[in-house]
């Protein structure tokens, strides 16, 4: 999708969201965890991506978010507060395309995408006060 953005002229601001079903062989066989989203336009920055990963939650009812740098730069793991267990808990993780990733698609120098993927699981679990993730889908 950002080969093809990058073919149009001139460059045009996109936004690109993904809900589906995944397979994780670190969880359960199958179950809803992506919730995936890339902006792409001239100039974005962390802040931006704080800025839409916090009103996201927000509209969800989730107020107790916290970010914390990741591995990988710049990126960010995504927390919310678990009332039930107590616990800071990871509900999705967010960054910013390199530009060695953007610039052999074509796309501008002074494009930036912020991108992230976030569980739908985990924030049904807070806001349902539910502390294990296999009780939202059982055997």
């Amino acid at each position: 999708m950002l080969h093809q953005l990058a073919q149009g002229r001139p460059f045009t601001p996109r936004r690109y969201f993904s809900v589906d079903r995944v397979f994780r062989n670190d969880h359960l066989a199958e179950f809803h965890d992506q919730i995936e989203g890339v902006v792409c336009d001239r100039g974005l920055t962390l802040v931006d991506l704080k800025g839409v990963l916090t009103d996201f939650f927000e509209r969800l009812g989730m107020r107790n978010i916290r970010f914390k740098p990741t591995y990988t730069k710049p990126s960010m793991g995504i927390y919310s507060y678990h009332g039930g267990s107590k616990k800071w808990v990871e509900v999705g993780n967010s960054g910013m395309f390199r530009p060695e990733m953007l610039l052999p698609m074509g796309l501008p120098e002074d494009v930036t995408c912020i991108a992230w993927a976030l569980s739908l699981e985990r924030p049904a679990m807070i806001l349902y006060g539910i502390d294990n993730i296999q009780d939202i889908f059982g055997h």
